[in-house]
């Protein structure tokens, strides 16, 4: 009796570390995966111009978002946000807050196949909002559709005036699209499960609070080769 009651006892203390280890798991994962959906739009021809890249203050991706899961109770997609760091935004690319997309109007491009979507913050108010709290993009936050293309005459009136630029790529197609009604919010329990603590998105990346994830680094990486510096207007993000 004794040896099969320490058997159960090693079998209990054995299963423990995977438990806990399992949501530490999903959210490494959906960073790498914010990682490789990078890696593949920068590979695009006409992808993401590099002038807007370089005035963005923040970036947030989210990997295979279905349309069903905007249908079907208001589930959501996840994600990761990233910002340059320091009071001016002309630091590094620092440790990510996990982030949720919800429902409203999200253009997908092809029915029922995922979606990735890239969303570019392009100055500090808008960051500040979205860290915050839920903001709605297009209200809250404005929005617009980003044009791609390195040779694309990116500094419109349209992309001059919005917070947010967006984009989305479904069954290789890359594309700027509409995300107008849908939200946008940090992912607390995303963070918490990530770090181990409960922590502040503002004080992820804003404060950096945390150390980057090793899951992350390829993510921050691929900014840092492809925009390692902050070109936007410094008086802005006074």
């Amino acid at each position: 009796m004794r040896k099969m009651l320490s058997v159960f006892v090693a079998m209990v203390f054995a299963a423990l570390p995977l438990s806990s280890a399992r949501p530490d798991t999903k959210e490494n994962d959906r960073l790498e995966n914010c990682g490789m959906v990078l890696d593949d739009i920068l590979r695009v021809p006409d992808d993401i111009p590099q002038r807007l890249m370089d005035k963005a203050e923040c970036i947030v991706i989210f990997p295979s978002v279905l349309k069903g899961a905007f249908v079907v109770g208001g589930s959501y997609g996840r994600g990761a946000m990233t910002c340059r760091s320091g009071d001016t935004y002309e630091g590094p690319w620092g440790a990510p807050s996990m982030m949720a997309l919800e429902g409203g109007s999200v253009g997908f491009q092809a029915g029922g196949q995922a979606t990735d979507f890239i969303l570019l913050i392009t100055n500090p108010r808008g960051v500040g909002a979205i860290l915050a709290n839920k903001v709605k993009i297009g209200g809250d936050v404005s929005a617009a559709a980003g044009p791609k293309g390195r040779d694309a005459e990116a500094d419109t009136d349209v992309t001059l005036r919005a917070e947010m630029l967006t984009y989305s790529r479904s069954r290789g197609l890359f594309a700027g699209v509409s995300l107008e009604g849908s939200t946008l919010r940090p992912d607390d329990d995303g963070n918490q499960a990530l770090y181990g603590k409960q922590v502040a998105a503002t004080d992820i990346v804003r404060k950096g609070a945390v150390p980057i994830p090793a899951s992350a680094q390829k993510m921050l990486d691929l900014l840092t080769k492809y925009s390692p510096h902050n070109d936007s207007d410094p008086r802005s993000l006074k």
